[in-house]
């Protein structure tokens, strides 16, 4: 049975989304991806309550010190990528094609830069599996389910500009 969750957050509304233990889905309200949830039940269920205290400490310009259970579903090669998206440390950014990189050292095998795009396009669990750390080789902004603007606001909150939200004025630390 599929639960969710709404959360009001600095960046607009938020739907969390599980099937019972572990967190399924974290997405913008309105964002271009948001999956159809009409048969989704609204339910408290103790994964929320850890996200929620998550996305809360995060907000406030904390670096969390935990992460609440998830369960992203995907093909083992989209696994591969948002397991990777998950070691990129806060306030560091990394691009598609170190990704793509790093897939081609791990498994021996050729990799694209697009297809790291695709997977890290289709992630389902925003901010907590943080695809906003994954700029473009030129070192801009690019593509985001929630929008750029948000991107870049989630990014300025882990350089501590969380208060004012000023225009980029400090560089994020790429990988």
């Amino acid at each position: 049975m599929l639960c969710k969750q709404h959360y009001t957050s600095p960046l607009g509304g938020i739907t969390l989304t599980s099937e019972g233990a572990a967190l399924t889905g974290l997405y913008f309200d309105g964002e271009r991806d948001f999956p159809d949830l009409s048969t989704a039940y609204e339910k408290d269920l103790p994964v929320f309550g850890d996200a929620v205290l998550w996305l809360d400490l995060y907000f406030d310009g904390s670096i969390p010190n935990f992460i609440p259970a998830l369960a992203p579903a995907g093909t083992a090669f989209q696994q591969t990528v948002w397991a990777i998206l998950r070691t990129i440390p806060y306030g560091a950014t990394t691009t598609y094609g170190a990704i793509a990189r790093r897939i081609e050292q791990q498994e021996k095998k050729r990799m694209s830069a697009q297809a790291v795009g695709g997977a890290v396009g289709r992630n389902p669990i925003s901010i907590l599996i943080p695809c906003h750390r994954v700029i473009g080789a030129d070192g801009s902004l690019t593509g985001y389910a929630g929008g750029l603007a948000r991107k870049e606001r989630l990014l300025q909150i882990e350089r501590g500009q969380h208060a004012a939200f000023p225009v980029a004025n400090a560089a994020p630390r790429v990988l």
